[in-house]
């Protein structure tokens, strides 16, 4: 897989398209060919294709529950120079803020937990054989692609964990790229940026940089407009252990429940009797956002079931669940 970063002048985004061979990857539809394409189309006029390329960034690069197809990690490369590209809707700011939210499911994707390096043990050990499963995946049909996955080989499943490793291995790359819009003049840019920063910064190697991120995000938080925008912050600072014990006191009860939700606050009192209250009724967590949806990782596994019938819980990030076939 090439993943090449030049440093080239506008269009840098094209530069980047040609730098990857997407006709050795795969995604939810099959081959990857199609979707330089569609990213391409991002950048363009043509309103149609725009809205297929979009469809085709959210529903066929990445997996269900933020999960990671080949074609995954290649695709968040081109997201994160889209977000400097000025030819990404320059009369709608909301594709920016959409790109950093793509970039928190990348993080979802990446986030292996303690299981890199024996994945990464596991792919090596079985690389000729894989590369030549995916050759063969490549050239089926859709019939002969179903029937591949249910080959008691394994492979397929392997195949996904490399997918996985490959966002892991460009997790460090995307953080950096995504740290200057928490600065930026756009509220809700500084939100989504706080939300992909928290997904992101779960890598270990942004270990040692999680104090100096946790008092840029506080800051952010301190700024926040709305009880959204809020909300969506404190997730991601308690994904990565901020203390969010000042707003478990806050008016908002959707507020309260997103800062009792941070994993380290398991055992206070203050925040388990938030998620007391809360546990009467999730839907009302959501409804309390008004017209605007609960938190964005609301939208992703893990966070998504809490808004299901039954108590809100905390949840330990996002983590990682094994790859069964295509979903």
């Amino acid at each position: 897989m090439a993943l090449s970063v030049r440093h080239a002048t506008i269009p840098i985004v094209v530069a980047h398209l040609n730098d990857v061979e997407w006709s050795g990857l795969f995604h939810a539809g099959g081959p990857a060919c199609d979707t330089p394409r569609h990213l391409a189309a991002l950048r363009g006029n043509d309103a149609r294709a725009f809205a297929v390329g979009y469809s085709h960034l959210w529903s066929t690069t990445l997996r269900r529950e933020g999960r990671a197809w080949p074609a995954t990690a290649p695709t968040a490369l081109i997201v994160v120079e889209l977000l400097d590209d000025p030819l990404l809707g320059p009369d709608d700011p909301s594709l920016r803020d959409a790109m950093l939210v793509h970039l928190y499911a990348v993080g979802i994707a990446a986030d292996l937990g303690d299981h890199a390096a024996e994945l990464r043990a596991r792919v090596g050990e079985r690389t000729p054989e894989l590369r030549s499963w995916t050759d063969d995946y490549l050239s089926a049909d859709v019939n002969g692609r179903s029937r591949m996955w249910q080959d008691g080989t394994g492979l397929g499943e392997l195949a996904l964990d490399q997918a996985a490793l490959a966002c892991f291995d460009l997790v460090p790359t995307l953080l950096r790229r995504t740290l200057p819009y928490l600065a930026s003049k756009r509220a809700r840019r500084r939100t989504c940026a706080a939300a992909a920063i928290g997904s992101l910064a779960g890598h270990p190697s942004a270990m040692t940089q999680h104090s100096a991120l946790l008092e840029q995000l506080m800051s952010v938080a301190r700024a926040a407009e709305t009880p959204y925008d809020l909300g969506t912050i404190l997730v991601a600072i308690g994904h990565l252990g901020g203390d969010t014990r000042p707003w478990l006191t806050d008016p908002h009860e959707g507020v309260r429940g997103c800062a009792a939700l941070a994993p380290d606050l398991g055992g206070d009192d203050t925040a388990d009797r938030v998620l007391l209250e809360l546990a009467r009724s999730p839907r009302a967590f959501g409804e309390s956002f008004g017209d605007m949806a609960p938190p964005l990782q609301f939208q992703f596994e893990p966070y998504q079931g809490l808004l299901a019938p039954g108590p809100l819980r905390r949840v330990g990030g996002a983590g990682r669940t094994a790859p069964g076939g295509p979903s």
